[in-house]
């Protein structure tokens, strides 16, 4: 059984837009484009490198897999630890929209989404990692078919932008499962999924 693993990078204000350039994603006139640059130092490159040692396949999102599928394939080093699993290991697009994708090893989902993921988890051994892809990840979550979330915030408010929770997200508890935080000031935590939060009171001492 495959396991579905995110992997998103958001700013202080919940924002994940275009973290990674300027014209990656600029609807909604998004003027705040590679706001994570400044910090892609030592640490982060490193854990970087060690989550693309473990995919078996990933799961994008159509327009993550648009921005990836216009870079990476023109990343010929064999000896780049992104590259050669984005170009080399499955990929999946739920989309309706996308025909005839170019990216060598793209299949496209067209069904039910609960459906093609749990079928997907169910012939996949090892990670199927989804990156970016905020509403894909939303919409995971929601069918509780998400097992693992790497998030990593970055010390920077921009004061606009999508945001990955956003009012009317299903309500998610997760339980935390390890953590750093990078030179460059990047908080990496790993949660795994919990279920639906738990609620309780704090109360006055009966003697108040």
């Amino acid at each position: 059984m495959g396991k579905l693993v995110s992997t998103l990078f958001v700013t202080l204000d919940g924002v994940y837009q275009a973290p990674g350039g300027p014209r990656e994603d600029t609807r909604g006139g998004f003027t705040h484009g590679g706001w994570s640059f400044p910090y892609a130092e030592e640490d982060f490159g490193r854990f970087v490198n060690e989550v693309f040692a473990r995919p078996a396949a990933f799961l994008l999102g159509r327009r993550t897999y648009d921005i990836f599928a216009s870079y990476w394939p023109k990343v010929t080093d064999p000896g780049d630890p992104v590259a050669s699993k984005l170009n080399g290991l499955p990929k999946y697009v739920p989309s309706s929209t996308l025909d005839d994708p170019a990216w060598a090893g793209t299949t496209v989902l067209r069904g039910d989404l609960a459906g093609e993921v749990t079928a997907l988890k169910g012939g996949t051994d090892g990670e199927i990692q989804v990156h970016g892809s905020g509403a894909l990840v939303r919409s995971l979550l929601a069918l509780d078919l998400l097992d693992t979330l790497h998030l990593l915030t970055f010390p920077v408010v921009l004061g606009s932008g999508f945001r990955l929770f956003p009012e009317g997200a299903v309500p998610t508890a997760f339980e935390h499962t390890g953590g750093s935080v990078t030179g460059a000031g990047v908080s990496i935590q790993t949660y795994d999924l919990k279920g639906r939060p738990e609620y309780g009171e704090f109360g006055l001492p009966e003697d108040a």
